[in-house]
């Protein structure tokens, strides 16, 4: 029986595309991507575009005016071009080496600094809040580029003290962490800066600090956090209408009364009322937007895909012995799920209004983008080799 040259196109694996011997980049990144993962990215990212496609009508009615009139698809238009954009920024940093990523990560860590000081002198602001900077054609908010690169940075500084306990690499990053802070709150952005805080803490509890220094930080927090209310009206404000409900609640009635017309299957699409009368539809309710149109179990399905990305990254860090990947990624997926608890519970009175974006989900260019490096370096870190877990080859890929 004759059987074909080896040297023959067909003959050769390495020759067929993302065959398991392809050699290529792109065939590498395709055996080693956690194809479950990017699937649920996929999915939410796809679910962030119906949402705005439903809230782009309410945005722009609520938003023109004399100057300016919006067109309704304005908002769904602007999404696709960012998601056009967000999608090869993440494609592409999914396939860094680890090294890579956490040079890139230190760089853009430095960088994100000197944007938030810039903020500080030259920045553009809304609402009482100055967190933009504004260059030709957009407007950049640097807190959002920062956080993702931020924790990859940080999880290298706490990775350090598996090397070398008496390198003092918690007291650096926390040093680091409170001048961010100290900057977020000048814009201000407490949010943000809780936010970054809750990650930081959950990197150094996996790194090994003691629970004594994490209680001690929990009460400087509390006490800081008691502090602004006693001397920042924003601040006093927005927790005395999540807790006495008194003064205007006008945003979070509205967000409600959005849930309570939708009920369990939504109005349809396109046939929500309610949504007119947000103040952020596309943004920060635009959870209370899916409510309204496609019912709770829209939500209830939008959440479990927040759920199933968490949960499917720890458990790919289940059997992980690099130390700064384990807590890279933890502290990724921590602020994705944090970020998107925080959003959700706003909408559903659960938490008091910080203004924080749905991920993948709101309108907004910084925020798309942002997520999208966060997400790549995710998808970069979790890459794992499903036919040989300890060869030569996969050490060569993590940069070893």
């Amino acid at each position: 029986m004759s059987t074909a040259p080896a040297s023959t196109p067909w003959a050769s694996p390495a020759s067929t595309p993302f065959s398991r011997g392809d050699r290529s980049r792109l065939g590498r990144w395709f055996w080693t991507i956690d194809k479950l993962l990017l699937t649920l990215v996929f999915a939410l990212i796809g679910c962030g575009v119906i949402a705005v496609a439903a809230a782009s009508p309410a945005a722009a009615q609520r938003l023109s005016g004399a100057n300016f009139k919006y067109d309704d698809l304005f908002f769904l238009k602007r999404q696709i071009l960012w998601v056009l954009a967000g999608l090869p920024i993440m494609l592409g940093v999914s396939m860094l080496p680890v090294s890579w990523a956490k040079r890139l990560s230190i760089m853009g860590t430095g960088l994100g600094v000197l944007a938030l000081v810039a903020v500080l002198f030259v920045g553009t602001g809304t609402n009482g809040a100055t967190r933009w900077l504004a260059l030709p054609g957009l407007q950049l908010q640097p807190s959002e580029f920062l956080k993702p690169v931020f924790i990859v940075t940080t999880a290298w500084l706490l990775a350090l003290r598996f090397e070398d306990r008496s390198l003092p690499t918690m007291q650096i990053s926390f040093g680091l962490l409170a001048f961010i802070a100290m900057l977020l709150v000048q814009q201000p952005d407490y949010g943000q800066t809780a936010l970054m805080l809750a990650v930081w803490m959950v990197q150094a509890v996996l790194a090994g600090m003691s629970l004594w220094m994490l209680g001690g930080i929990a009460v400087a927090a509390l006490v800081g956090l008691g502090i602004a209310y006693l001397t920042v009206d924003h601040v006093s404000q927005r927790l005395d209408k999540f807790l006495t409900g008194g003064g205007d609640t006008y945003q979070i009635d509205k967000a409600l009364d959005c849930f309570r017309a939708g009920g369990l299957f939504g109005v349809g699409p396109g046939e929500g009322v309610m949504k007119f009368r947000l103040p952020e539809p596309h943004t920060d309710y635009i959870f209370s937007v899916i409510g309204e149109e496609f019912g709770m179990l829209a939500c209830l399905l939008i959440a479990g895909l927040f759920i199933a990305i968490v949960v499917r990254v720890f458990l790919l860090l289940l059997d992980e012995e690099d130390p700064f990947v384990l807590l890279a990624s933890a502290g990724l997926a921590t602020q994705f799920g944090l970020q998107a608890t925080i959003n959700m519970g706003v909408n559903l009175k659960l938490l008091p209004s910080k203004g924080m974006t749905l991920p993948f989900i709101s309108h907004g260019g910084s925020s798309f983008i942002a997520l999208s490096i966060g997400m790549g370096l995710l998808l970069a870190l979790t890459r794992r080799n499903p036919f040989l877990k300890a060869s030569p080859y996969v050490e060569r890929w993590k940069g070893a």
